[in-house]
């Protein structure tokens, strides 16, 4: 049963996102700025620091079905997202174990995350034709404000998600042990 909990929460995260932009004040979401999203990185981000171990791959996983199901939902083309968060989930989990697990790790981390996995998606549709939008025009009026609201989402999330998602790898851990 635990082993469904982090999917229900990528779940309702990736549910929550198409109404994220409803909560923030009008002016900011009628303006020239575009804030994108991108919570279920954050809750995979959290999933590969403090859940995964460095032979389990679950939230490359994660990343590659939730990343499809935003692609579905949310975009008229399929993959953009499934590859740009299996690519940069991937990354972080090679790179984590480099990093110890606290909050500014976590942060500094989460920023780079989703800088990097906006990147791509904006390089992608810019290179599909998608978007006319130029780099500096990116830059500080998507990227900029992206990664800004995420970086609140992070460190909103992190005292809710990371101490349970240790908690569960550690009980999983010890559950493939009794065996």
């Amino acid at each position: 049963m635990k082993k469904l909990l982090i999917p229900l929460i990528l779940f309702i995260v990736v549910v929550l996102e198409g109404v994220a932009l409803n909560l923030l004040p009008s002016n900011i979401v009628l303006g020239d700025t575009y804030i994108i999203p991108h919570w279920a990185l954050a809750v995979l981000l959290f999933s590969v620091l403090f859940y995964d171990k460095e032979n389990t791959y679950y939230s490359v996983l994660y990343a590659a079905i939730f990343g499809l199901l935003i692609d579905i939902v949310y975009t008229s083309v399929l993959g953009v997202y499934m590859f740009s968060y299996t690519l940069v989930i991937f990354l972080m989990h090679s790179v984590r174990g480099r990093f110890h697990g606290n909050f500014y790790v976590t942060m500094l981390l989460g920023v780079f995350s989703i800088a990097l996995g906006d990147l791509i998606i904006h390089f992608i549709y810019l290179t599909a034709g998608l978007t006319e939008i130029a780099w500096s025009g990116y830059l500080l009026q998507r990227m900029l404000p992206t990664v800004l609201l995420n970086l609140i989402f992070l460190i909103v999330l992190y005292p809710l998600l990371a101490s349970r998602f240790e908690r569960w790898q550690y009980e999983q851990l010890a559950s493939h042990r009794s065996f």
